[in-house]
């Protein structure tokens, strides 16, 4: 396994790519507004933007800090970690996820504050899209569940490599099946309050939104071992693996 890089590398990591994806979203929802007046277009626009801007930042970016972008994968990451004894993943310490967290969110905000000053609109300008009703928050339960059963689910079948066409293929099509256009990410929300553009959410709907989504993020990781069962112990040393057995890998290494 190669040797992580410094907690300080990876948390830019995580501010810069957290940052890039939500100027993604709110760029490409500016720009789409200025192009069309149908909002299922600007929709499908906005959709398929950021499925190729996330796509892009895992692959590239992954290898170094996991490419989490998003505190509720974060968090399922430190869970699984100190919950499966497997000796395959390892805990995430509290100290990293402090950084990280702080790090996508410091992100997020900078992100959509980039976003308006490309495209000449005031920055830090507070969103007045009002995202208030209880069928919104089930939509972002079911898609940050979803987005972390993803997650999860392909490093415990060893198919993790494929996470930036999955993940980002997942958030597509999620934007489309969900009544929340699918934001299951706690600091794209807060970021995207930050912007009173298409994209955007008003203030006083991000609390809700955040709550719905640590309650998806509970939902995803107890489907986990329901879904794919606990994982395997380590063999022991010198033990011989069957050709083809496939272990977990570490989410977010």
């Amino acid at each position: 396994m190669t040797e992580a890089a410094p907690l300080v590398r990876r948390s830019a990591v995580e501010f810069v790519g957290t940052g890039a994806l939500v100027a993604v979203v709110v760029g490409s929802g500016i720009q789409a507004t200025k192009l069309s007046s149908d909002v299922g277009v600007q929709l499908l626009a906005n959709s398929l933007a950021t499925v190729f801007g996330l796509g892009v930042l895992i692959a590239l970016l992954g290898p170094v800090s996991g490419a989490h972008f998003n505190p509720a994968v974060t968090l399922a990451a430190w869970w699984t970690g100190r919950r499966d004894d497997d000796g395959l993943t390892p805990p995430l310490p509290l100290r990293e996820v402090a950084a990280y967290v702080a790090a996508q969110t410091a992100g997020a905000i900078g992100g959509a504050v980039l976003a308006d000053a490309m495209f000449a609109e005031p920055p830090t300008n507070w969103s007045t899209h009002d995202r208030s009703a209880p069928h919104l928050w089930l939509g972002e339960v079911v898609a940050t569940a979803g987005l972390v059963l993803v997650v999860l689910g392909l490093a415990r079948v060893g198919r993790a490599r494929i996470a930036p066409v999955a993940v980002a293929a997942y958030i597509g099509a999620a934007y489309w099946f969900t009544s929340s256009t699918s934001f299951a990410n706690p600091a794209v929300t807060i970021g995207r309050a930050f912007t009173d553009t298409f994209a955007g959410i008003a203030p006083a709907s991000t609390l809700p939104f955040v709550a719905a989504q640590l309650i998806g993020l509970t939902v995803g990781v107890a489907l986990v071992p329901v879904l794919f069962g606990r994982p395997a112990k380590p063999a022991a040393e010198g033990a011989v693996v069957p050709q083809g057995e496939h272990h977990p890998a570490a989410v977010g290494r």
